[in-house]
C-alpha cells in the first residue's frame, strides 16, 4: 500500500519561503517519478513541479526561478522549496507518486497541505 504524507505547509507573508516535504512508503520510491501539484479554491488541480527517477525536473512557468523540487531516495522523500512566495501561490499542495504498472501508470496522491500567502 503506497502512502504519501505531506508536511511543511502554513501561513507566510508574501516574499517569504516554505519547504514542503512528502514522505513515501510502500513503494520502490527511487524508481518512480514524483510531482507536486496544487489546487486553489474554484480552480483545477495543476502541476507545479515534477522530478524523474533520474533527477530531471520540470516546472510550471508560474513558479520557474522561485520553486525547486528535489528528492532524497535514501529518505524516500521529495521536497518543494518555495521562495519569493506570492498570494497567488495560495493553494492546497499535493504530492503525487507515479508508478509503472505493466504498460501503463498508476498515480498515488497524498492528503495535501495548505499553503497560504498573505499580501
Amino acid at each position: 500500500q503506497v502512502q504519501l504524507v505531506e508536511s511543511g505547509g502554513g501561513l507566510v507573508q508574501a516574499g517569504g519561503s516554505l519547504r514542503l516535504s512528502c514522505a513515501a512508503s510502500g513503494s520502490i520510491f527511487s524508481i518512480n517519478a514524483m510531482g507536486w501539484y496544487r489546487q486553489a479554491p474554484g480552480k483545477q488541480r495543476e502541476l507545479v513541479a515534477a522530478i524523474t527517477s533520474g533527477g530531471s525536473t520540470n516546472y510550471a512557468d508560474s513558479v520557474k526561478g522561485r520553486f525547486t523540487i528535489s528528492r532524497d531516495n535514501a529518505k524516500n522523500t521529495v521536497y518543494l522549496q518555495m521562495n519569493s512566495l506570492k498570494p497567488e501561490d495560495t493553494a492546497v499542495y499535493y504530492c503525487r507518486e507515479r508508478t509503472e504498472v505493466g504498460v501503463g501508470v498508476k498515480d498515488y496522491w497524498g492528503q495535501g497541505t495548505q499553503v497560504t500567502v498573505s499580501s
